[in-house]
């Protein structure tokens, strides 16, 4: 019975904790659901006001959009509006012209009217004159016609002619003047000395006994001496001296060092001879190329071929009539580089032309060309400037000047050549050169007598009043200039005057 009790007892607070519990868990769940409504009409609530934001947002910028394009629209209506405006405005003035043009058109319509009416009239008073005058006359109309048109042509000629020469004679003046004042100016800033070499060169011995020892045992060493160097070694009663002849001035440079080095050393045999002549050889070479970098340096020329830097060192060792190649070269291009630069031209460009102008006359080989055209050449193929090109061909006018520094160099070539003490020429050829310049003045009809001056700078011509006219005078000087120009070779220019003079001679008794 108490067992009974208890298991009933015991189901009964089962019973009744599982009611409470259900409860619980009844009132928890409700709870949780309440939370749950509450949190969810919030959050409906915040977006709802995120929707209404977005999209209160999103209306404030479409009416500004809307505001924008109405206040673009309403500027290009009221440009529209100004423009139809002014289009109206500008129609309107059209009208008023074209009236306008029409009234103006109307009275010129009138007064060419009245004008044909009187050009016929005129044209019968005309013919009425010119038939009366042909009558008078007893010329045609086309006769009469064509000598007025003669009468005016010769007029028109003379006066044409007048001014001419007048406008040639100014020319020459303002041009002479300032050719004069730019050369002048160039030469006085350049100032070099001028020095006359010779084809022999001079060996300071220190007594007779060496001049022995150089002859050697029969003559061997001399004759090593010449065959090595390729220069006649002259030894003779003068006394400590010995002479070197050579035309080639870097062959007697060569034996002059080699004869100084085999004398220093003492020791002197043809197999010693041979060994000292070819080092010397070597160090001159180096030197002339070291000679040729220099003076690039000096002058601020740079980006020289090394080929064309050596020729430039081998000029040190070459003379034109007597002066020094090297130095003539650097004068030409000082000259050159001031006349540019008096010019308003490339002073650069001027002054490496005006270096390498000569290059022709050093070349390893000399084939049968003018210089000009050889240094051209040789400038083509190291990749010189095509205007430094033309100006070393064309500076003795072997081909044609198509540059402007090209007449520059010429004239700076001739200017240094010039210089009173620069050149020197065999005395035969001189007198030879002024005679042949004097008969070609005398071979031309009506000249009377021809006197070259000026060392042959100037030519002066007297002719013959009767038989040569002024005209003619000019164009006889003209044909004297061209025909030594195309048949005689000079240095620098020939100034050609002609002189024709009128003596009337009578006699008292």
């Amino acid at each position: 019975m108490e067992i009974i009790i208890g298991g009933v007892g015991l189901a009964a607070g089962i019973l009744i904790a599982f009611l409470v519990q259900s409860i619980l868990l009844k009132n928890r769940k409700d709870k949780i659901i309440d939370e749950a409504e509450k949190e969810g009409e919030n959050l409906k609530k915040d977006k709802i006001l995120q929707a209404k934001e977005k999209f209160l947002k999103l209306k404030t910028e479409h009416e500004t959009t809307i505001k924008d394009r109405e206040r673009k629209l309403q500027s290009i209506e009221d440009r529209a509006k100004n423009k139809e405006k002014s289009l109206n405005q500008k129609i309107e003035s059209m009208n008023r012209k074209e009236k306008q043009i029409d009234s103006e058109r109307d009275g010129l319509k009138q007064k060419l009217d009245a004008l044909e009416l009187k050009h016929q009239e005129m044209d019968k008073m005309h013919q009425k004159t010119v038939s009366e005058l042909s009558k008078v006359s007893g010329m045609s109309v086309e006769d009469a016609k064509n000598s007025l048109m003669e009468s005016l042509k010769d007029e028109a000629r003379t006066s044409a002619m007048a001014h001419i020469n007048e406008i040639v004679e100014e020319a020459k003046l303002n041009a002479n003047k300032e050719a004069k004042k730019i050369v002048i100016q160039t030469i006085q800033r350049v100032a070099t000395e001028q020095a006359i070499e010779n084809s022999v060169s001079v060996f300071n011995i220190e007594s007779d006994e060496v001049k022995g020892r150089i002859i050697g045992r029969e003559g061997r060493n001399i004759r090593a001496l010449e065959a090595a160097t390729g220069v006649e070694i002259i030894v003779d009663d003068t006394p400590e001296a010995i002479i070197l002849s050579c035309f080639d001035s870097v062959r007697r440079e060569i034996a002059r060092l080699a004869i100084h080095q085999l004398v220093s050393d003492g020791r002197i045999h043809p197999a010693r001879i041979e060994e000292v002549v070819a080092k010397t050889r070597k160090q001159l070479d180096e030197e002339i190329a070291e000679t040729g970098r220099r003076t690039c340096i000096d002058l601020g020329i740079h980006g020289l071929h090394p080929e064309l830097t050596r020729m430039v060192g081998r000029m040190k060792y070459r003379s034109s009539y007597g002066q020094n190649l090297l130095q003539h070269s650097r004068e030409v291009a000082n000259l050159c580089a001031i006349m540019a630069s008096e010019l308003g031209l490339n002073v650069k460009l001027a002054k490496r032309a005006g270096l390498l102008h000569d290059i022709g006359k050093v070349p390893d080989e000399e084939p049968e060309l003018p210089h000009a055209i050889l240094g051209m050449k040789l400038a083509e193929k190291y990749g010189e400037k095509p205007d430094v090109c033309n100006a070393i061909g064309a500076h003795h006018d072997e081909i044609e000047m198509t540059t402007l520094i090209s007449p520059i160099i010429q004239v700076c070539d001739a200017v240094s050549g010039a210089r009173p003490g620069a050149r020197r020429e065999i005395v035969e050829s001189y007198i030879k050169r002024i005679k042949e310049l004097e008969g070609l003045a005398l071979a031309y009809d009506g000249v009377g007598s021809a006197y070259a001056i000026q060392a042959g700078r100037e030519l002066r011509v007297l002719v013959e009043s009767e038989k040569v006219s002024d005209k003619q005078a000019d164009e006889l000087s003209f044909n004297i200039s061209q025909k030594i120009q195309t048949e005689m070779t000079y240095p620098g220019q020939v100034k050609v005057t002609v002189i024709r003079e009128k003596r009337a001679v009578n006699y008292a008794k």
